[in-house]
């Protein structure tokens, strides 16, 4: 996938595209007047960026997209990364699980994850490095 930019209103758009497609551009019409208190001209000038930037298809007058979900969170996630964590991902998730309680369940799955993209030697060194960020903060190692 090229670097695609999908900004915000246009991220809810592709959110109701992506859970109802395909559709019909009335359809689609119709469903952002609702969800997103859209004039139809707004939803039609989204629909023709959309097209030219190759996020989605107006074919007879349906619409579907050519990129996923996935592909559109990855890439917003990656640099999301890149600017403000400079591109380190630990300093990504250190910042935003250092404020968040986790349960058993939910860090069990995130080593599971870990495990799986990077092997068992990057998960311990993320563990490592979570011990380290408890001993920083002062919390007894339960390790």
């Amino acid at each position: 996938m090229a670097n695609i930019k999908i900004f915000d209103a246009e991220m809810r758009f592709m959110n109701l595209v992506w859970d109802q497609e395909p559709m019909g551009s009335g359809e689609l019409v119709k469903l952002c007047e609702k969800e997103l208190s859209w004039k139809k001209s707004t939803t039609f000038t989204v629909i023709r960026r959309l097209c030219q930037r190759g996020v989605i298809q107006k074919e007879d007058s349906v619409i579907k997209s050519l990129v996923t979900r996935e592909q559109v969170q990855k890439q917003e996630s990656r640099q999301h990364i890149e600017k403000i964590y400079s591109g380190s991902l630990k300093a990504f998730f250190v910042s935003f699980l250092q404020d968040e309680k986790l349960s058993q369940t939910e860090i069990d799955e995130l080593r599971k994850i870990v495990g799986k993209v990077d092997g068992v030697e990057k998960l311990e060194k993320l563990e490592r490095a979570e011990r380290a960020e408890r001993v920083e903060r002062g919390e007894k190692d339960n390790a």
